[in-house]
């Protein structure tokens, strides 16, 4: 199951015999081209894709020549074509893939031509991991209980999903409770160098997850884009790019005691972020690459999206070969990959010519200190010393709560008086521990100079004990981030049975989850005996997936979570994620860290944000001595001997052997048969794609759009779980509307990532954030003006959507800088389409947001350079008429600007000319025809 390669032109008479061992293998030599040698070690899998995929169309002699000759410091204006050897996807983007692909079968068949044409032509793998939710927690049997929920709420994904999977060819599917699928990607699905009947080439791989980039790690070159342009891709489309400006990283040093993996890659989020990398290639080298382990490269890879580069790959060498080896690739494999790298001036020696970049940085990894990242962007970097006082100064933006000025106020607030200490104002020390003026400060100075608002919580379970703004809600070990390495998943193990053996707890208000990455780190916690310790503190097992990473954290006890939303109470969560924008993790939730498995059990133990863990004990002892974090802290030998003791090539080998079979419970899932899939109207998770509806064989003209309102006018950073959340459906909203309608319990809701596969549902999730803030209105969520009714009320924006689309009026969406920012979800652009939306004006936009918004047939546009919405005084209650669209009909031409005439309600306009952001002249036909998968369908049908 390889992808169909198309026999290249061989211009260069590139092609070559490589000898490894006993087999022979043809690849395109890159040397045979002057100017490749040179080139940065990602530029050079591009040069190689060209050369093999060269058909003096899409691929040229031009083409090969232009990567070639990059000029580091030129401004990216050459298209090319990239076809990725394979397909990698999730279940939340993934099932809408094989949706469309399902529709597309009758689709074709509509239009004449043979559903049986419609297959990946290139291997597509799905891992399903976005879909278990963390309703049990910190009980033996969480993991049992959460499995059996996610089958019966997702029961008809997976028969669908297994009907995919015997239908589609190339077509393979990971089933539930094996692992996170970045993570099962470079333990086991990644080749690094394909061989394909005996051709020989890299490794290239796009995925439905913006995350798909933790394979750079390995050296192979990928990343986050729509399931639309996913789906294309698996149809034999290349992606449409442009030849990339590659920021040189240079490491330097090596990691210091005390800090790990996770506090490296948060240094350089914020580095690279700082810095500017959206639409660059980043590539690491320099001394201290060799000093990097190969899980703390995928770590580092895996947050690309978090600083906004393309990809952030490092180069094939002995740590790509070690780690090959340690997780089970055959001998022919590994010898493989290592010759290819060498053969192909690949391969990282201490000796390699440094190449040249468009840009560099630099980081001693001496230098790095711990740190966690927050309360909403992964790129806010707060060293751990200074987490406490940063804390309360953010604590201030979310509550409305005076802050404690001076120690009376601060002592009237936690019911103590003046001088009392903490364990004087709550007599029971477990009370004590439940409170947050404790950790060795007396109650006043404890609340002093933060807002404070303590609630005392009734506990089913028997006692009681004290809230307030600041307490960690949720301490989850979760994420494909952090949860493949481990270095730091066996120093959370460590740390917990350090905290566990000085008699340490978890606060009884924490919701404790851990969610391994893959059945690997379960076998060694087991060979290594930290469950135990981890259990102790009420980390249990709770499920192989995402989890609270992707917004399925589950709900907080009752009385925890009517506790802070009674009272207003600023509550945060800790994980080690890789996203914390804000309504993600949890509603109840208002500020969110991204931190390591390690200080999340300390934060878990602590209870607070309010900390600092190098002056405050964490807790005290069964003897009532302070405990700090130093004391519980393992030690680099420590965490190194307990991974050479509990880590093996058979582990990976085992639990691999299967990897597609499934348990009991998939192997006997009802499988719908034949060719077609037979939809059923009635269901509420999936339904028939409507985007190919009435759809003709020559697409129409588009047309300059005309009389457009504003359904959202949003500032800047709007993400993508803004846009098209994946968390839970809030009770009263349009897409519970419906699901009441359809007579679903709210307790089987589930979540909207779960329910992707249904059109229905998600296009009234979209901009429906409870955090989205939509200027047109003074509420936060999914609200807005609907301007066809008398005096514009406020409604939901799916309602005023139907309402505008009833009347015939088109939309359009403001929006300000880096718009689109987050996961490559593609129903952030399906759904606007739904909506009506025809056009997005922002000053700036996230490279996969963008292009799936072509993908939908929606135009993106900017601003003028320095100006907004703001700047040019659009408040959202103008119409506005977009002239020169119908540009696009000229066969082959791009219209730099449109021009935008805004009329206000005072008969005044405002006139600009909006850049058009569509980039290259496939980019331009997919719009023309309506969006990718129109353009792929229509020649399908044609050949």
């Amino acid at each position: 199951m390889e992808l169909t390669v198309t026999e290249s032109k061989n211009s260069f008479d590139a092609k070559r015999t490589l000898e490894v061992g006993d087999r022979t293998y043809e690849y395109f030599a890159l040397d045979v081209v002057p100017g490749m040698e040179k080139l940065p070690y990602s530029l050079k899998v591009l040069g190689e894709n060209l050369l093999r995929t060269e058909d003096g169309l899409n691929v040229t002699e031009d083409h090969i020549k232009a990567i070639a000759n990059w000029d580091p410091d030129a401004e990216p204006d050459t298209e090319i074509q990239f076809t990725p050897a394979r397909v990698l996807m999730q279940d939340f983007t993934g099932v809408p893939c094989v949706v469309d692909l399902a529709t597309m079968r009758e689709a074709v068949k509509t239009l004449g031509g043979d559903p049986d044409q419609v297959n990946p032509l290139a291997p597509a793998e799905m891992v399903i991991d976005h879909s278990v939710i963390t309703e049990s927690f910190g009980r033996p049997d969480s993991l049992a209980k959460n499995v059996e929920i996610e089958y019966q709420r997702n029961e008809e994904r997976y028969q669908f999903l297994r009907w995919g999977a015997e239908n589609f060819s190339n077509f393979r599917v990971v089933p539930p409770g094996t692992g996170i699928v970045h993570q099962v990607n470079i333990e086991y699905l990644s080749r690094v160098v394909f061989d394909n009947d005996g051709l020989a080439y890299p490794d290239t791989c796009i995925g439905t997850d913006s995350h798909t980039t933790m394979e750079n790690g390995l050296g192979i070159l990928g990343w986050g884009v729509g399931g639309i342009e996913a789906e294309a891709a698996m149809l034999g489309q290349p992606v449409s790019m442009l030849i990339p400006r590659v920021v040189g990283f240079k490491l330097t040093g090596e990691i210091p005691a005390g800090v790990t993996a996770t506090d490296v890659v948060l240094t350089i989020t914020e580095m690279l972020r700082e810095h500017g990398v959206v639409q660059k290639f980043v590539e690491f080298y320099g001394s201290g690459v060799k000093s990097v382990p190969q899980a703390n490269r995928a770590t580092i890879g895996n947050m690309s999206p978090e600083f906004g580069s393309t990809c952030a790959i490092f180069p094939i060498d002995e740590e790509t070969i070690n780690y090959l080896t340690l997780t089970g690739r055959s001998q022919e494999d590994v010898e493989r990959v290592e010759a290819y790298a060498k053969a192909q001036g690949m391969w990282l020696a201490e000796d390699t010519p440094e190449a040249q970049y468009s840009e560099y940085l630099e980081l001693d990894l001496s230098t790095v200190q711990p740190s966690i990242a927050g309360p909403k962007r992964p790129q806010d970097r707060i060293l751990l010393s200074n987490s406490k006082a940063q804390f309360r100064e953010d604590l201030k933006v979310f509550t409305n709560d005076p802050v404690c000025e001076d120690d009376s106020q601060a002592a009237a607030k936690m019911g103590a008086e003046g001088g009392a200490t903490a364990v004087e104002a709550h007599e029971d020390i477990d009370n004590y521990n439940a409170s947050f003026a404790g950790h060795g400060e007396s109650a006043a100075v404890g609340a002093k100079g933060r807002p404070s608002k303590p609630v005392t919580v009734q506990s089913p379970r028997g006692g009681e004990y004290t809230i307030d703004h600041g307490m960690v809600a949720i301490a989850s070990i979760t994420s494909c981030t952090n949860t493949s390495n481990p270095s730091v998943m066996v120093g959370a193990g460590l740390v917990a049975r350090k905290a566990n053996e000085k008699g340490l707890k978890a606060k009884p208000w924490v919701k404790t989850i851990c969610a391994p990455g893959s059945q690997v780190v379960d076998g060694y916690f087991q060979r290594a005996d930290l469950w135990k310790d981890l259990e102790a503190l009420g980390f249990y097992l709770a499920g192989f997936g995402c989890t609270s990473c992707i917004g399925n954290s589950g709900p907080l006890p009752d009385e925890i979570s009517d506790a802070i939303n009674d009272n207003d109470i600023t509550a945060t969560a800790v994980l080690s994620g890789n996203r914390n924008f804000e309504g993600r993790i949890s509603p109840d939730v208002k500020m969110n860290y991204l931190a390591s498995p390690m200080l999340v059990i300390a934060y878990a133990i602590a209870g607070t944000m309010d900390i600092d863990f190098d002056s405050q004990p964490i807790g005290q002892d069964s003897e009532g001595n302070d405990v700090y974090l130093k004391d519980i802290w393992p030690s680099a030998e420590e965490i190194e001997q307990t991974i050479n003791d509990s880590i093996s090539r058979e582990m990976y080998v085992e639990d691999y052997a299967d990897v597609f079979k499934g348990d009991e419970q998939w192997q006997n899932l009802d499988v719908p048969k034949g060719k077609t899939f037979e939809w059923d109207e009635n269901s509420t998770y999936i339904r028939k794609a409507p985007y190919f509806e009435g759809m003709q064989l020559e697409p129409a003209p588009v047309e300059d759009i005309k009389g457009a309102r504003v359904l959202a006018k949003l500032g800047d950073s709007v993400t993508t779980d803004h846009i098209s959340p994946a968390s839970a459906i809030k009770p009263g909203t349009p897409a519970a509307q419906y699901l009441d309608a359809a007579g679903v319990e709210r307790q089987d809701y589930n979540s909207l990532g779960s329910r992707r596969g249904n059109h229905e549902v998600m296009v009234r999730g979209t901009f429906a954030n409870i955090r989205l803030q939509n200027q047109l209105v003074d509420q936060a969520g999914g609200y807005t003006l609907d301007f066809t009714q008398d005096g514009a009320p406020q409604s939901f924006i799916y309602d005023a959507a139907m309402n505008y689309q009833e009347a015939g009026i088109p939309l359009v969406v403001l929006g300000g800088k880096e718009y689109g920012t987050g996961s490559s979800r593609d129903w952030a652009a399906k759904g606007t389409n739904l909506l009506g939306v025809r056009a997005v004006i922002t000053e700036s936009f996230e490279r996969i947001h963008r292009s799936n918004l072509i993908g939908m047939g929606v135009i993106p546009l900017q601003f003028p350079a320095g100006e907004s919405h703001e700047s040019l005084g659009l408040d959202g209650h103008e119409t506005f008429d977009i002239e020169g669209i119908t540009e696009f009909n000229k066969d082959g031409y791009i219209p730099n600007t449109v021009h935008v005439v805004a009329k206000k309600e005072t008969g005044d306009q405002v006139e600009f000319d909006a850049v058009v952001r569509i980039d290259t002249p496939g980019e331009a036909l997919y719009y023309r025809h309506g969006g990718i998968l129109q353009y792929v369908l229509r020649q399908m049908v044609k050949s």
